[in-house]
């Protein structure tokens, strides 16, 4: 990765225009050949920028460029289409390249399969006295998050949101409806467990005879113990 931090005005050119006047601000250039021009603000996102695929040039600046304090022109050119993005430098303040090496990718922590990994190992979540019978469940229509058997035996479909909204009541419905045919499991009672349950959701699922659990995802991996809290 380049980071460049110069003196510069920006122009972008094609499907829409835009100018940045003259001020100080960094230019990164990523191995990906995209380039993005920050500022000391704006959070994380760019004042503009170019995706690959895109080529880089950098050019002497015209008589009249150079009379303007220009020192050099970067123009980087969208490779399928006539977009372009125009930094024109007047002073480098710092010029750095840096080898980040292969990135491994963002490790998202929370997430659906870690809260359904959790509620498998920990199923008396539910209640006391059950039992697991399955993880991802297969159905036709798609897999169970959970299938388990409450305290009385009876059988029960757990869908795992991290929010839980509509959409994933309307999924358990439909899982619901198909295991319910099923004489071997039926009859099939609905969980829906989420960190956060939509208010919505909440509606639709009490409606529809679904219980619905609010799960505190860091109790469950034991970082946090709501026994211990003052409130």
């Amino acid at each position: 990765m380049r980071l460049v931090i110069a003196r510069c005005q920006v122009d972008y050119a094609g499907r829409l225009t835009a100018h940045l006047p003259l001020a100080i601000r960094l230019i990164m250039v990523k191995a990906d050949g995209s380039v993005l021009v920050h500022s000391d603000g704006g959070s994380y996102k760019p004042l503009n920028w170019m995706s690959p695929p895109c080529s880089l040039n950098v050019a002497d600046p015209d008589d009249d460029a150079r009379e303007d304090g220009v020192t050099s022109v970067w123009t980087v050119q969208n490779s399928k289409t006539d977009d372009r993005l125009v930094i024109s430098i007047h002073d480098v303040i710092e010029d750095a390249t840096h080898d980040l090496g292969d990135d491994p990718g963002l490790v998202k922590d929370g997430v659906e399969a870690h809260l359904q990994r959790l509620l498998a190992e920990n199923v008396e979540t539910f209640g006391v006295g059950w039992r697991l019978v399955r993880r991802e469940y297969p159905t036709a229509i798609g897999p169970v998050d959970l299938l388990c058997r409450d305290e009385t035996g009876v059988t029960v479909a757990v869908e795992i949101k991290r929010r839980g909204e509509i959409d994933g009541v309307e999924q358990l419905t439909r899982y619901l409806d198909l295991l319910n045919r099923d004489p071997q499991l039926s009859p099939v009672r609905g969980v829906f467990a989420a960190q956060e349950i939509k208010p919505q959701a909440r509606t639709l699922a009490v409606d529809r005879g679904i219980t619905c659990l609010t799960v505190d995802y860091d109790a469950l991996r034991g970082v946090d113990d709501p026994s211990t809290r003052l409130f």
